[in-house]
């Protein structure tokens, strides 16, 4: 049975267990966008969620006018307290704009704005995922909440968990590109640092939580990368002793092509510009001209693992496939662009009321 520990702590899945936990005191923030209306995987994240019943749900939602009635309907019919941030509101953007604050829009801005509603309300614990997970379960709420609500004293906690199915291992992005990289960065340097970001079983996971007060001191990438961001704030707010990691078991969601607008080689650009900022942060200096190399050189030693475990669980795997995509996501190393993340909310020059009644405001004038 499977019981390592990490750099960070790692909370497994060992056997069936009552991991309920109180919720009434957490908000939980799920991101969608236009694709995810009536959708399955949405449907069965809500209803899940209602059963749960967490103090309040928070959607951001990017949409354009036209579907935000329809969009709030469907979402006023399950048994919440869901509070719909349009994030694309004309109130929202003159807030922004006027706090120059304004910039690209994606999934991080739509997070970040969420997160100063639920800053708003008197919720002791921010849970976040997406919504297109097509086995998704209460429980993934409650198992980011324990190490959080426990007598353990964590502040952040991570979901984990294997991305295997019937035809092959997927968690590409994670696999080939984030675990390689760290490691020729941390073969090269060392330091806890990035110890502790290749402590992550999962680091791309969309699923984590933490507390009031780590969550008003996350920078929040505008666009991709959110992940990444938010694990090396939680470096800087609590420590590798302040943060967990937990199983969340299976899990199972849309696939992303390799090329192609939002495939996983443009995902691979923001990710890595995120990264190679946090190392240099933390006083990692990459030399950006031999990185490439040596990351191939890493995810290639790794391609041959993955080609073993999947030989060895008789699952199919295209090695040469993994490896174009490996001379892909080298690509996308170089050294970053100027840091563009969002303020945390602890020193933003917004109110998070203001952005709370602005979006509401935005919300009920097209109802």
């Amino acid at each position: 049975m499977e019981y390592a520990q990490e750099r960070i702590t790692t909370l497994h899945d060992l056997r069936e267990a009552d991991r309920s936990v109180p919720t009434d005191r957490a908000a939980v923030v799920v991101p969608m966008t236009e694709r995810e209306y009536a959708g399955l995987a949405a449907e069965r994240v809500l209803s899940e969620l209602a059963a749960l019943d967490p103090g309040q749900v928070i959607v951001p939602l990017r949409a354009s006018s036209e579907t935000v009635p329809a969009f709030r309907t469907w979402l006023d019919g399950f048994d919440l307290d869901v509070r719909t941030v349009w994030c694309d509101g004309p109130r929202v953007a003159d807030l922004l704009a006027d706090a120059t604050l304004d910039g690209p829009r994606g999934k991080g801005r739509d997070v970040w704005l969420a997160l100063g509603v639920a800053l708003a309300t008197d919720a002791e614990q921010i849970v976040f995922h997406d919504a297109d997970t097509e086995t998704y379960s209460r429980a993934y709420v409650q198992r980011l909440l324990a190490p959080l609500v426990s007598d353990t004293n964590f502040d952040f906690s991570k979901g984990y968990y294997a991305r295997v199915e019937s035809d092959g291992l997927y968690g590409r992005l994670f696999r080939l590109f984030y675990t390689p990289l760290v490691r020729t960065l941390r073969d090269r340097h060392g330091g806890d640092f990035l110890a502790y970001l290749d402590s992550f079983r999962y680091a791309l996971a969309g699923e984590f939580a933490a507390t009031r007060s780590v969550a008003r001191q996350l920078c929040v990438q505008r666009q991709w990368g959110l992940e990444v961001g938010t694990i090396a704030d939680a470096y800087d707010a609590v420590g590798a002793s302040g943060t967990a990691q937990v199983d969340l078991g299976s899990y199972s969601h849309d696939h992303r092509a390799v090329s192609g607008s939002t495939g996983l080689g443009e995902m691979s650009e923001s990710v890595g510009a995120t990264l190679l900022r946090a190392v240099e942060r933390h006083g990692v200096a990459p030399d950006y001209e031999r990185l490439p190399g040596r990351y191939r050189e890493t995810a290639a030693r790794l391609v041959r693992s993955y080609a073993a475990d999947a030989a060895f669980n008789d699952l199919p795997f295209d090695r040469a496939g993994e490896l174009d995509q490996v001379d892909r996501y080298a690509e996308a190393i170089r050294e970053p662009a100027a840091d563009g993340r969002l303020p945390p909310w602890a020193d933003a020059p917004l109110d998070p009321e203001a952005v709370a009644d602005a979006a509401r405001a935005d919300a009920a004038e097209l109802s």
